[in-house]
């Protein structure tokens, strides 16, 4: 007997994905306070300033607070079938310790999702992503400190209440993982990386968990139709040589990203964390109900994938990737990005198997894409378009292993690019770095008439859609 998989199921989510910081621009619009974001213009690793200064290609972004109509008409013409995009909490409550938001926030977001759903797009909603309110960092040094669960608590309750029935697909933290790499950006905790302590880092480690385990809980009691999943940065890591030592060293660096989903699927810490913390003398600060509320576990395991990287014991091997911002070693046989990302379409697949090896949960990729140097070109027909091969060659390998991962019995709900239209990069805030499928005229000196462009990529992956999935190419 034969049993055949369909390559791409009936349902599939297909879609791009954005951040509301990097495109929405209108910084201080309508009652919107300052976030993290506003005051970090050269990128989540770059310095941070005193306050928004002019040189912050985010403040304008593409103006996607005024031109958002526009921008989904064109997702509608490729078949979006759902789109994610993130709630700016700084714009719900502009200091973040509010009682009461700000109804012009709340606004926003109402009329966007309704733009979507006029198209049958289903908002994929990000709760936090990367856009801490400034007050909140500075005040209370961000997620170090326990006073923000309830300050999220408050949050997510406003805005679930707020879009329930509009949005049925919710992340609670964008890459929650990165916390480790980017404390201010990722954790909004004010104090130097270099001079963070593991105690305290872990501390505001636990405390997201509790947030996000706590988001799940008060999602599924406001919107039991919605499913709510946790979001992760997923880089499979390979063994530099076949020494049993190379292999521990995988094991370990790959645990240390594990660790996240193990405690949004499973709802408890696992015993290689807790030995962690043992060797490395942190003692961390557990709240009565914590661990109770930690088993509100999640509905699915979203991800975003760019690369994967290599790991060795051998310390005189350890040559970090221009690229790679969870560490790691480049790997020899692979071929990078302009920015030093690896390209490696296969450990797609390979990520796909191991978390549905390790869980049995829905799985949904809501970030891949590659950063290029796009040309705006004009064609034979007088139109601005830019001949982005080299992307449609990216994506299309890419997703036919999300095919070979799907015949391997991998449920796999979706598929969202990431940066679906030209937008600032949040690890260098460049705009040259583009990853859509829609060109912005907008460039790095603030010039530009922010008009948008089709790339040839935009009609590939609407015939992507349109043939959900039979129009690639495997080579």
């Amino acid at each position: 007997m034969i049993l055949t998989q369909e390559q791409f199921p009936d349902g599939f989510l297909w879609g791009g994905a954005v951040a509301a910081n990097q495109l929405e621009g209108a910084y201080n619009a309508d009652g919107k306070g300052w976030s993290v974001q506003d005051v970090t213009p050269h990128g989540g690793f770059g310095p941070i300033t005193d306050e928004p200064t002019e040189d912050n290609m985010k403040l304008v972004g593409i103006d996607f607070y005024h031109r958002y109509k526009e921008d989904i008409k064109l997702f509608a013409e490729m078949g979006f079938k759902t789109f994610r995009t993130s709630i700016a909490w700084s714009r719900i409550f502009p200091k973040g310790d509010e009682t009461e938001p700000n109804e012009a926030g709340l606004k926003f977001y109402d009329d966007l999702f309704d733009e979507l759903l006029k198209y049958g797009i289903e908002p994929l909603v990000t709760l936090s992503h990367y856009e801490t309110p400034l007050h909140l960092s500075k005040e209370y040094d961000g997620w170090v400190n326990r006073k923000m669960i309830d300050f999220y608590e408050n949050y997510v309750r406003t805005v679930f209440t707020r879009y329930k029935g509009k949005v049925k697909y919710w992340l609670t933290f964008n890459e929650i993982n990165s916390i480790l790499h980017a404390p201010f950006m990722s954790g909004g905790i004010y104090t130097a990386p270099e001079e963070l302590t593991q105690k305290d880092l872990y501390q505001a480690v636990h405390h997201e968990l509790v947030a996000s385990a706590l988001a799940t809980k008060i999602g599924h009691e406001i919107m039991p139709e919605a499913q709510i999943g946790c979001m992760v940065l997923a880089m499979p890591i390979y063994p530099l040589t076949s020494n049993p030592d190379d292999m521990v060293a995988v094991m370990e660096a790959e645990r240390k990203n594990y660790f996240f989903s193990d405690v949004h699927v499973r709802g408890a810490y696992p015993g290689y964390m807790k030995r962690y913390f043992r060797e490395n003398n942190i003692e961390l600060d557990f709240g009565p109900d914590d661990e109770e509320t930690l088993k509100n576990t999640v509905d699915f395991i979203s991800f975003s994938y760019y690369m994967s990287v290599t790991e060795t014991a051998d310390e005189s091997k350890r040559k970090p990737g221009k690229g790679n911002i969870l560490g790691g070693i480049p790997n020899p046989y692979l071929e990078a990005s302009e920015w030093g990302w690896q390209i490696d379409p296969k450990g797609l697949r390979i990520v796909l198997n191991d978390f549905w090896d390790r869980y049995q949960k829905p799985l949904f990729i809501v970030e891949n894409g590659l950063g290029a140097n796009d040309e705006l070109i004009t064609d034979e027909n007088g139109d601005k378009t830019v001949n982005d091969d080299y992307r449609i060659d990216y994506l299309n390998d890419h997703l036919v292993q999300v095919g070979e991962a799907i015949k391997d019995g991998v449920n796999v709900m979706g598929y969202t690019t990431w940066g679906c239209i030209d937008l600032v990069s949040a690890s260098t805030a460049e705009l040259k770095k583009r990853y859509g499928f829609i060109y912005v005229d907008r460039h790095d000196d603030g010039t530009g008439t922010l008009e948008r462009y089709k790339k040839k990529s935009f009609y590939w992956y609407k015939q992507v859609i349109e043939t959900n999935g039979a129009s690639l190419t495997e080579k």
